[in-house]
């Protein structure tokens, strides 16, 4: 059986790359294309419960805690959702993975992007997905579209989004035949229209991720 997909949605809150993943599951289900949504953090089940603690606990969270808590959320995700779908040959979409962690911890937090790295491939077991969006928005745009009840992430400041941005569009730079970068301030028809054409241009020519 040939094997799925998994492609990845990455970008600042309020980007809009929720809404994207969305439209393109729609589109692989019109065309008979069997398709799997997970999220980071909060995949079904355990997920939820880690994702809870990571955007609404109310008490100090270090910064090495608050990686390991998205790292153990993302062991659960690739081993109980990502990983069987994808060997039954269907195409996982995920609203954020490794380039958040790399983009948010690293270059937004300061941790060491060279321990996330081996941190990540710890938890993914060395996988990376085969294609990921990167919706780019500047940050005084993507604030205003979150608006004012922000969670923890969303309430770190201008200069740690400023940060964050840099570090993907730094990721995408590295890695330009696995990320491509979106401008995320176009309408939500024309993003679609350029994801579709994407995946449309690629999907033949990627190389399975092998589990």
């Amino acid at each position: 059986m040939k094997k799925g997909l998994f492609i990845t949605f990455e970008g600042a809150d309020g980007c809009g790359k929720t809404t994207q993943m969305k439209l393109l599951a729609e589109y692989l289900e019109k065309n008979s294309i069997p398709t799997v949504i997970t999220r980071e953090p909060g995949g079904k089940g355990l997920g939820e419960k880690v994702r809870e603690i990571l955007l609404n606990y109310e008490g100090p969270v270090s910064d090495r805690c608050e990686s390991f808590l998205f790292l153990a959320d993302r062991a659960q995700n690739i081993d109980i959702i990502v990983k069987p779908a994808v060997e039954a040959g269907k195409i996982v979409l995920c609203d954020r993975h490794i380039d958040s962690t790399v983009a948010y911890q690293g270059y937004g937090r300061g941790l060491d992007i060279e321990r996330i790295n081996m941190l990540n491939n710890i938890a993914t077991n060395g996988k990376k997905p085969d294609l990921t969006f990167v919706f780019d928005i500047d940050v005084e745009t993507s604030m205003k579209r979150v608006g004012s009840e922000k969670d923890r992430m969303e309430s770190a400041g201008i200069e740690f989004h400023n940060r964050v941005r840099k570090g993907y569009l730094e990721l995408a730079k590295q890695e330009p035949q696995r990320i491509k970068v979106l401008d995320a301030t176009k309408s939500i028809e024309d993003i679609h229209k350029e994801v579709v054409g994407i995946y449309n241009s690629i999907k033949n020519n990627i190389k399975f991720t092998d589990y």
